[in-house]
């Protein structure tokens, strides 16, 4: 494995912003397209079947090689609007599904949907767990995680019956995301899917790093995925068909998670989210991970955020951090308010040397938000 010791981010090739949506988790399918989601935004106006709604979740495919990259709606993905502020007729119809972890596999796609306790808004709420769907036949028809039809459950209808997570201990493993392995996963060779997720919704467990894995040819059985427990003497992992015996594989600084239970926004925790892909030129682990910039309130995005770059053999490790950002702030701009960074897994360079990162950026400037968006550019790899 080649040493890592930094990264550059080259702030000349930052793209102008497109779409409207945040998060982008990514996954580099057999067709050689990227499939990419979006959440609550509208997409891409140029693109045919725009309408302006609004979703909470959307999949949209990407083709080529950044800057040069197009994109376009995957048609058969059943979108999930947004119906905000409620109505009588849906008075809970919005936040209640947000596509992140995402895998393309064989011409299956897999998208974890995180969901929150109760809509945005409600104090003390949190993400809670996470609904899985899937389709086989490259996102044009859809299905639950038990194969049949897709139903977007209502509040009081989801259960560990019908969700991948939920309600676990300290609402662990209720923001996946899916380690990414080359195209249609090739990079793997041992034949399980890693999943990461912060290890609960709080100070203190959000900024653990929690793993699983489980057989690529069982993502839809709860009851095969172990998690991960310790690492071994020999550079091994110990795991568990049991949650509760779950460790965690790094912990991420203290101090960026927000708390500020009653108030709208900074009452639902939201960080340490991180994106990792397998870099097999120089034969390591590389990920991005974030954390909110809290104010003294303790409410999100009163400042910069915090940015980590980690590089390990392994999938649990050991991690090492090789750079750190306490104010993330992209073409030195002192007003952003970034986050989700994303690393693209089809933009790796050949040699290894570079990539291509996406994110999404709060800043306001005036009454609007005009980074909410797909923001992306390309990142220098530091080697030994």
């Amino acid at each position: 494995m080649t040493q890592i010791t930094g990264i550059q981010r080259l702030d000349k090739t930052i793209q102008p912003v497109s779409g409207v949506g945040d998060n982008w988790h990514m996954s580099w399918a057999a067709d050689d397209k990227q499939y990419v989601g979006l959440c609550d935004g509208r997409g891409w106006a140029d693109l045919p079947g725009y309408t302006g709604q609004d979703y909470n979740s959307n999949l949209y495919r990407i083709s080529g090689q950044a800057p040069q990259h197009t994109f376009e709606r995957v048609p058969g993905y059943p979108a999930l609007e947004s119906i905000y502020p409620p109505t009588p007729a849906h008075p809970k119809s919005y936040s209640r599904y947000y596509g992140f972890g995402l895998l393309a596999l064989d011409h299956a796609i897999y998208h974890f949907m995180s969901t929150p306790k109760t809509p945005f808004g409600a104090p003390g709420n949190a993400f809670a767990g996470v609904k899985l769907i899937y389709s086989v036949d490259d996102g044009q028809t859809w299905h639950n995680q038990d194969g049949g039809p897709l139903v977007w459950e209502a509040w009081e209808a989801r259960s560990r019956d019908n969700m991948l997570f939920f309600m676990e201990p300290d609402e662990t493993f209720s923001l996946l995301t899916v380690l990414q392995m080359g195209q249609n996963y090739s990079a793997n060779t041992d034949g399980y899917v890693y999943l990461y997720a912060p290890n609960g919704s709080r100070e203190g467990t959000m900024n653990q790093l929690a793993l699983l894995r489980v057989p690529r040819d069982s993502i839809r059985e709860r009851a095969r995925y172990e998690y991960f427990v310790a690492r071994q003497p020999d550079g091994g992992a110990r795991w568990s068909a049991d949650l509760g015996q779950r460790g965690a594989v790094y912990g991420f600084p203290s101090g960026w998670v927000n708390y500020a239970i009653g108030d709208p926004h900074g009452g639902h925790p939201y960080a340490w989210q991180p994106s990792v892909a397998y870099n097999p030129a120089l034969g390591c682990y590389m990920m991005f991970n974030w954390g909110i910039g809290v104010g003294e309130d303790g409410d999100w995005f009163k400042k910069p955020s915090y940015l980590g770059f980690y590089t390990a053999p392994r999938p649990w490790g050991p991690w090492s951090q090789v750079h750190a950002d306490t104010a993330w702030t992209p073409g030195g701009d002192l007003g952003a308010r970034c986050y989700q960074p994303q690393i693209s897994p089809k933009w790796i360079a050949a040699d290894g040397k570079s990539f291509w990162m996406v994110w999404t950026n709060f800043r306001l400037v005036g009454n609007q938000r005009p980074y909410y968006a797909f923001n992306c550019q390309k990142v220098a790899i530091l080697t030994a």
